[in-house]
């Protein structure tokens, strides 16, 4: 199956945090896309593989994504290698979206710097006809996709765009709401950290209303060009 957007994470639970709702609008404007998360997320205080797997199911099915894949690379160990960038290679080739996902680069978690490197690097090798890969036993065709865009995570950026994202928002706390192992519970008997905190989601809607208030919208979720963006029109930038 062939997506129109990949969006690429270090953890369950990333690309939710970061930019669920833009994935949910694209969805709902019949655009087909998928998650491609490196690791389980088993480093993480609160949880485990089994359960935080049952979580990203359900967040998917909320979602209504295409695809979602894991890589199972080790969590906190996320390496820069031919290895793992070939691995990614295999997934742009397969679902061959037109636009990629990534972390940016200046990310606060060692884990998502790896794995914009590893991204970009897939990104650009993909497109390399002599770089061939196999993918359930079947040969590949080059492919790099057209943009990939960066998401925010811990670093605030200046945006190169903002998507409106208002309509859907409920959406995105839906599928956040899933993740009951990461997020606060007061029920929880597990250790407290800062993900977990009562605090936390709450900061995540607020950077969301920030960016929305500054598109007079509701709510917004920001994201990051490396090159400068073409339109065919200026009325195109306008919301309708």
């Amino acid at each position: 199956m062939k997506l129109d957007v990949l969006a690429i994470a270090a953890h369950p639970d990333d690309i939710e945090l970061a930019c669920a709702a833009t994935v949910a609008k694209l969805i709902q404007q019949k655009y087909k896309v998928g998650i491609l998360d490196f690791t389980e997320g088993e480093l993480g205080t609160r949880g485990s593989r089994a359960i935080r797997k049952k979580e990203a199911e359900q967040a998917s099915r909320i979602l209504g994504l295409h695809a979602r894949i894991n890589l199972k690379l080790p969590d906190g160990n996320i390496e820069v290698s031919r290895s793992n960038i070939t691995k990614v290679i295999c997934i742009i080739r397969h679902f061959q979206p037109e636009i990629l996902f990534i972390p940016h680069w200046q990310e606060r978690h060692p884990d998502h710097i790896h794995t914009h490197q590893i991204a970009k690097e897939a990104w650009f090798y993909a497109g390399l006809e002599k770089i061939p890969t196999t993918y359930r036993g079947k040969k590949q065709e080059p492919y790099r996709p057209k943009k990939f865009f960066h998401y925010m995570q811990k670093y605030e950026f200046q945006p190169s765009f903002i998507v409106d994202v208002s309509n859907v928002y409920e959406k995105k706390k839906e599928a956040l709401h899933a993740y009951r192992s990461q997020f606060y519970n007061p029920n929880s008997k597990e250790r407290e950290t800062l993900l977990s905190s009562k605090f936390f989601l709450e900061s995540i809607y607020a950077r969301d209303r920030h960016f929305g208030s500054l598109i007079n919208v509701e709510y917004g979720e920001p994201f990051y060009s490396l090159e400068p963006l073409g339109i065919a029109s200026p009325f195109s930038l306008l919301l309708a």
